[in-house]
């Protein structure tokens, strides 16, 4: 995987937009302003949101992904070695999860999700 396959991913989810919120070459995606994905300036890998901190130990504990970086503990981040339907599926989930999380008027305010 790579830089260009998870912003590919990420644009394609209603409502998905595209920051570098701390400068230096971030790419931080947001749905209705809260963060569900982001790559560091180094790039690599990618740090998702899980349900909780026991999914985000377990990914850990299979090597599937290790402790994101500066992100609460029900984050990690997946590495580029990741698999492309493991990957697919955690960035997803993960805007699903966020997504969920926001109000109601925001929520009617973005693209249906298909």
């Amino acid at each position: 995987m790579t830089r260009d396959y998870v912003n590919s991913l990420c644009a394609d989810l209603p409502g998905a937009e595209l920051s570098d919120p701390w400068g230096g070459g971030h790419d931080a995606w947001k749905v209705g302003g809260k963060m569900f994905a982001c790559v560091g300036s180094v790039g690599d890998g990618v740090s998702v949101k899980t349900p909780d901190i026991e999914t985000a130990q377990m990914l850990i504990d299979a090597g599937i992904g290790t402790k994101a970086p500066y992100f609460h503990r029900s984050w990690v981040r997946l590495p580029w070695e990741t698999a492309a339907d493991e990957m697919q599926h955690r960035l997803i989930s993960s805007y699903d999860i966020v997504r969920a999380s926001l109000t109601k008027k925001i929520q009617a305010s973005l693209p249906p999700r298909s």
